[in-house]
């Protein structure tokens, strides 16, 4: 903490809904100034990504419809963390749920806060690579509607400067990705 900073007080914090995958509450807090209000937060249990790289080069990704924004957006596989679960065996698992693909090898790309303004999730990113096509895919979950799509990296950077529906967790992995894929 920078010196001279105040944290604010918490004064009063309310659970209004506890849910399958996140939390949301709202906190009053006084701040360092004197001054109090309320602050609405989404507590969530944090998720993994892979940047899954063929042989070839190309970017495994999946088009998966979101309700959210009612449509499909293009991401790369990523799933929540599950209790105790160390986030590479998350992304393991997703990888192989959502593309039929296993990676033997893996490198941490870093790990970063999804939305800081009203959520606490951090996303976990890696590279997979020396990637295996399975056999038998397991079965995609229940709530999933999920297309695998192969693209060149640079097909992937002309779709995201295109403004094309890419969720943010992806196109930040990319870029934390990008010097090893050239």
């Amino acid at each position: 903490m920078p010196l001279g900073r105040e944290l604010p007080q918490l004064l009063k914090q309310r659970l209004f809904h506890k849910g399958r995958k996140f939390n949301f509450e709202v906190n009053r807090l006084r701040l360092p100034n004197k001054s109090e209000g309320e602050w609405e937060c989404i507590r969530h249990p944090g998720g993994a990504l892979a940047v899954p790289v063929t042989a070839e080069g190309k970017l495994v990704l999946v088009r998966q419809y979101r309700f959210a924004v009612q449509g499909r957006i293009l991401e790369f596989p990523a799933g929540t963390l599950e209790r105790n679960e160390d986030p590479q065996e998350t992304v393991k698992r997703e990888i192989q749920e959502e593309t039929g693909y296993s990676a033997q090898k893996w490198r941490k790309l870093g790990e970063f806060f999804l939305a800081p303004g009203y959520s606490d999730e951090i996303i976990y990113a890696f590279l997979a690579q020396d990637l295996e096509k399975l056999e038998t895919p397991p079965a995609q979950d229940e709530d999933e509607d999920i297309e695998t799509v192969l693209m060149t990296p640079e097909e992937l950077e002309k779709a995201i400067l295109a403004g094309e529906p890419i969720d943010a967790k992806s196109i930040t992995s990319f870029f934390l990705a990008r010097p090893f894929l050239m």
